[in-house]
């Protein structure tokens, strides 16, 4: 059952002749003017294409079809793109405070851990002088790079094209570990 079907009284024929008629219409200004908005708040086609269609339902039941149906749409969808805005602007998204917080549930928790375990035991893998600096890169305090060339004694100038180089050679073995895809279909 489509709403033009809907029981509830709305002239069928005539909300079907004039729904049919104006989908274009209504289509082509809803998607111009959410293409309008782009700059400003969003507005959704679909959400304003919709409410243009519940106005126009309800006007049919209480009116009839409107006069001027093309100034009429283009109206609408002026008013309800404007009135989408202005409630986007008042709202603000309901936080329940007893609610958890998503960053810190247990799955990634448990991910970001495995991939930060992965990561050390690839940067131990490679040679010793890449494998400190690496690691004092990652240190949990956020060494800057004067404190780190002070711990490794090497200059602060070096630090950046050697952890350059340390970077590529991590990046190649990472490569190397991570399995091919299969040949497929004309590729064989």
């Amino acid at each position: 059952m489509t709403l033009l079907d809907h029981p509830r009284g709305l002239p069928g024929p005539v909300a079907a002749t004039v729904v049919r008629t104006l989908y274009p219409l209504v289509s082509a200004e809803a998607g111009a003017e959410s293409a309008a908005a782009a700059t400003g708040a969003a507005v959704d086609r679909a959400d304003l294409e919709q409410s243009v269609w519940l106005r126009l339902l309800e006007r049919l039941a209480d009116q009839g079809p409107p006069g001027d149906p093309a100034r009429w749409v283009r109206d609408t969808v002026r008013a309800e793109a404007r009135r989408a805005r202005r409630t986007a602007r008042h709202e603000r998204p309901y936080r329940d405070e007893n609610a958890p917080d998503p960053a810190g549930c247990p799955e990634r928790a448990v991910l970001g851990a495995d991939e930060r375990r992965r990561l050390r035991a690839a940067v131990a893998r490679l040679p010793a002088r890449c494998a400190r600096l690496i690691g004092a890169l990652l240190a949990p305090g956020d060494p800057t790079y004067r404190e780190i060339a002070g711990a490794l004694g090497m200059s602060q100038g070096s630090l950046g094209p050697i952890r350059s180089r340390c970077l590529g050679c991590l990046r190649r073995m990472l490569a190397a570990e991570v399995v091919a895809p299969e040949l497929r279909g004309k590729e064989r």
